[in-house]
């Protein structure tokens, strides 16, 4: 039966993915995105929570600015946006949470799926898949790269499963469709509305970060660190470099001596560190004396402490640079994720479910994995309140890395992901002896 559900709707995942691929958008700015998943969601029968229904608004991070919202609301409403959900969604409500409840007595069971792109220009190569096949970004420097057009699509391939087996669960589902994912901005928006707070169950995934044949599914990770992102802004004073030198302030200098000295914090011997200046900019003419100066910045650590050590020493190291040149600094916190622990009691579960499983070939325990994780708000929120979290990445050929031009994984990896879920759901299921 379940095979029956994957291979019919397999046709569809592939046709969802593709649809998102092609347009995709910004973290706060998933207009297209969200109204999307929320028509299909719609149809199906859930229960939809769009807007400020969906996110806290004081706890979103890095939130774009005015005028950037502004640009794409109004590329939405041409796109075809109703206006009575753009109308919810202004001022970067974006995301969803879509909610089902079978009536009958059951575990609460949480499933989150990310849905921003990054701002990546899409290779324009005749080879890369997305190319060959017609359905590459259609937005100049905005790009699916790190498998959230795949994530969202599983995400609605489980709520299809729910609407068709409806009869055969018990128990209440909710799947966020979270915003905001990449730079640890989202997350904390969707757990302060109180969305995990009575979850018994939570589960999170991602395809690839790994390169591993299709078929092979981590039933938990290890190694997410926690992290902050910073943006730091420097403000001197401008002068003519030639003439007059002495009346000016470098903020460019300021923004240099951070960026540079960043890199020399010391490393800690609690655990795992992490530094990194992504983006600088400054000055706007070779004979001008620099007046702004602005830097990206992200720590990371194996902990929440560590991390916090390295938070402090890059606020101390960004001061001080300004003041070595006299200006003035400013820094804002505008992204930030925790460490995670995945609940090492459910592997088995999982790989029991999971066991004649038509799709899903090799089930690893625990995977190794590096960067971070906003869902770990999610996942902590859970664990906290006495639920049970596990994080699990879905195999896929990665011919290039996360987060670059060219990235693409295979098709295949989505039904079997999908059919990892649906085992998931299965196994709470009042009619299934094997998953009891």
């Amino acid at each position: 039966m379940t095979g029956n559900f994957i291979k019919n709707i397999t046709p569809q995942l592939i046709k969802w993915r593709r649809s998102f691929h092609c347009e995709p958008e910004l973290g706060f700015m998933e207009y297209v995105t969200t109204y999307k998943l929320g028509k299909e969601l719609q149809k199906l029968g859930f229960n939809l929570n769009v807007g400020k229904q969906a996110l806290d608004d004081e706890s979103r991070l890095g939130l774009p600015n005015e005028a950037d919202l502004k640009i794409q609301e109004e590329k939405a409403e041409l796109k075809g946006v109703e206006k009575a959900w753009l109308d919810k969604m202004r001022g970067g409500f974006t995301g969803l949470v879509a909610t089902w409840d079978t009536g009958r007595e059951g575990d609460h069971v949480a499933f989150r799926f990310d849905i921003d792109a990054l701002p990546i220009n899409e290779i324009a190569d005749g080879e890369h898949f997305p190319s060959l096949n017609h359905f590459a970004s259609n937005e100049k420097n905005v790009m699916h790269a790190c498998g959230h057009d795949g994530h969202m699509t599983i995400g609605l391939g489980v709520a299809a499963y729910i609407a068709a087996h409806q009869d055969s669960l018990k128990g209440r589902f909710t799947l966020l469709f979270q915003p905001a994912e990449e730079g640890g901005r989202g997350a904390k928006a969707m757990t302060e509305k109180g969305w995990l707070d009575d979850v018994d169950y939570f589960y999170a995934g991602h395809i690839g970060i790994q390169s591993l044949p299709v078929g092979t599914v981590a039933a938990a990770i290890q190694g997410f660190l926690a992290s902050t992102k910073l943006n730091a802004y420097f403000s001197g004073v401008a002068s003519h470099a030639g003439m007059h030198p002495e009346l000016g302030r470098n903020a460019l200098l300021a923004a240099t001596t951070a960026a540079n000295n960043l890199y020399a914090i010391p490393r800690n011997s609690d655990g795992i560190t992490r530094i990194n200046v992504g983006k600088i900019v400054a000055g706007s003419g070779r004979n001008i004396i620099p007046e702004k100066g602005y830097i990206e910045v992200e720590t990371r650590g194996e902990t929440q402490k560590i991390n916090q050590y390295m938070l402090d020493e890059a606020s101390r190291i960004i001061h001080a640079s300004a003041n070595m040149h006299n200006v003035t600094c400013r820094i804002d916190q505008v992204g930030v994720t925790e460490e995670i622990a995945c609940d090492t009691a459910l592997i088995p579960k999982i790989e029991n479910w999971c066991s004649n499983s038509e799709l899903v070939n090799e089930i690893i325990p625990i995977a190794q994995v590096s960067g971070s994780e906003d869902a770990s708000f999610m996942m902590n929120r859970v664990q906290q309140k006495g639920g049970k979290a596990t994080y699990m990445l879905f195999g896929t050929e990665l011919n290039y890395p996360h987060h670059h031009p060219a990235f693409d994984f295979q098709e295949e990896v989505l039904p079997v992901a999908l059919e990892t879920y649906v085992n998931i759901l299965k196994g709470g299921s009042p009619d299934c002896k094997k998953h009891g």
